[in-house]
């Protein structure tokens, strides 16, 4: 290949190779597990979500700001997992650089990874060193120190950066250093971008991906909008505006002004300003008159301006019960969309209230795509959303920005525990931040217990595992090792204030036998007398117990 200039045939074998790789060692970043349970999906995450992105560059074209573009897209409906999801973020800040070129050179991918480095950053509300995120940045300045001649010694230096940077990350995060391996979204990192310098060099791999490890949208049929349609809805149109300094005063800038104009002309407004950029969503008739309006305030990064009458044609088209999805009105006013696995539990969540499950949680995370399905399918004004996972708030989030036709409002619930909770005592009637800030309170006065198979050994919080055993803990904190999980429950049981709590929900796993669940509940009745202990039969993975606290 040459390494000069890359142009769009190019980076999409760089992104299938890389897409491949990543393929071949996934399992070993899913092992690359700080907690000794099996329950790793760093590499699983990545995997889907660049492999989204590679499979999107195929059909994108020639050009390299195209394949750029359709990749970045790709990843961002793709993207699962936080691993995942700042992974895009990499890639939409790497495209940014490639918007327009034809091929690009040494100095376009140098600018285009410092974009990724910033946009990776931006992404992340409170960055952790020691993380993927370190591991890119570390190797995007070294690589940029060294003052490369060709794309292909740029990766060079790169990756040798990329692998010392990985081999660091314990020292800089306490808990990789303690569970004996370096961070696992780094590792991910390093071979994808083996696999892109494997290209380069003409011996990259054919694609050891599958159609599962990816999931496309639909391409648009452009035939169901013809020569004699009528333009009835007019034109979804969105953007990113940058505001310009020689244009207006940026610092003091008249956004409540600014929305009323377009109010004035359009439906559907939702306009918000983050530091010089305005992102903007309107339906209109007439796109033109409001890109006039805005360009007198700054210069457009992005946009996207969409027929609603094709939009309408396509879903009727699908078989959408024959009505418009631009005519259908709103069924509800409330809907609640919550993550969680197991039959058990989804029985439960749905007798709460719930009005779609996203299947998923602790080793299944969901994609970006799959929150915008349920939302299409909750079809309410506003939706409140339960990711009832550490690892799918960032995609629950991204979903939500990306997502134009209801408000979407994430509640960043950490465990089922804390979703039941939040969902069981929400009164969906009150104002949208009155609802929040209640369920957030509820959320902080829960604890949630689990009890899970130990993978291996491990000396953690003083607690020493032993592979073959089970653990109880709560958040990141180990608190009981035991030869069963009743043992290990009870143990942990007993750290944790238990008789303070008036309520006990016991959420039963896949693989606990009933007899030991009668067991325990019957133990914890006598222990705790002044509780209330619920069970219920949840058939989730990974979790024997889950052991809500509130």
């Amino acid at each position: 290949m040459n390494t000069a200039t890359i142009g769009g045939k190019e980076f999409t074998e760089m992104l299938c190779a890389g897409a491949s790789r990543l393929a071949i060692y996934r399992q070993n970043v899913n092992d690359l597990n700080v907690f000794p349970i099996p329950d790793g999906d760093t590499g699983d995450n990545m995997m889907m979500t660049f492999a989204s992105g590679a499979e999107a560059a195929k059909s994108a074209g020639e050009k390299l700001g195209d394949t750029a573009k359709a990749a970045a897209r790709g990843m961002l409906l793709g993207a699962r997992g936080n691993s995942g999801v700042i992974l895009s973020r990499i890639f939409s800040g790497i495209t940014k650089e490639f918007f327009e070129l034809d091929e690009g050179g040494i100095y376009d991918f140098m600018r285009g990874m410092e974009s990724g480095v910033a946009e990776a950053y931006d992404a992340v509300k409170t960055p952790v060193e020691g993380t993927i995120l370190t591991v890119f940045k570390d190797a995007v300045t070294y690589a940029k120190s060294k003052n490369s001649s060709t794309v292909k010694e740029y990766f060079d230096d790169l990756l040798s950066e990329m692998a010392r940077s990985l081999d660091r990350t314990p020292e800089l995060l306490p808990v990789l250093s303690e569970a004996g391996v370096v961070d696992s979204g780094g590792a991910g990192l390093l071979y994808i971008f083996e696999g892109m310098r494997d290209a380069l060099l003409g011996k990259a791999p054919s694609d050891t991906y599958s159609a599962t490890d990816f999931k496309r949208a639909d391409d648009i049929d452009f035939s169901l909008f013809g020569a004699d349609s009528e333009l009835k809805y007019g034109y979804c149109t969105e953007f990113l505006l940058r505001l310009q300094n020689s244009k207006c005063d940026v610092s003091n800038f008249d956004l409540e002004a600014f929305v009323a104009y377009l109010q004035s002309v359009g439906e559907s407004v939702v306009a918000f300003k983050d530091d010089s950029i305005v992102r903007v969503h309107v339906h209109t008739m007439h796109p033109g008159q409001i890109l006039d309006y805005c360009q007198r305030y700054g210069e457009f990064l992005t946009m996207k301006i969409e027929n609603m009458a094709l939009q309408n044609s396509e879903a009727l088209e699908r078989g959408n019960n024959a009505q418009s999805v631009i005519e259908k009105k709103r069924q509800k006013a409330t809907g609640i969309v919550s993550v969680c696995n197991g039959d058990g539990v989804k029985e439960t969540f749905l007798s709460l209230g719930v009005d779609a499950i996203v299947d998923g949680g602790q080793s299944m995370n969901p994609s970006a795509a799959d929150f915008i399905e349920a939302f299409d399918k909750v079809n309410a004004r506003r939706i409140f959303v339960f990711p009832n996972n550490g690892n799918v708030i960032m995609t629950a989030e991204q979903a939500a920005s990306l997502y134009d036709k209801s408000e979407i409002v994430v509640i960043k619930t950490h465990t089922v525990g804390e979703g039941y909770a939040a969902i069981s005592m929400m009164d969906t009637e009150g104002d949208t931040n009155s609802i929040k800030e209640s369920a957030e309170e509820i959320v902080s006065g829960v604890v949630t217990g689990l009890v899970s198979h130990a993978s291996r050994n491990a000396d953690m919080n003083g607690v020493q595992v032993h592979e073959g055993d089970y653990i109880g803990f709560v958040g990141d904190e180990i608190l009981s090792d035991g030869k069963n999980r009743n043992s290990a429950a009870k143990e942990m049981l007993s750290k944790l204030d238990t008789d303070e709590y008036g309520v006990m929900l016991i959420i039963v796993g896949e693989e606990t036998k009933d007899y030991e669940a009668d067991e325990l509940y019957k133990e914890l009745s006598d222990i705790y007398k002044n509780t209330e202990i619920i069970m219920i039969n949840g058939g989730q993975p990974i979790y024997d117990y889950m052991i809500v606290l509130e």
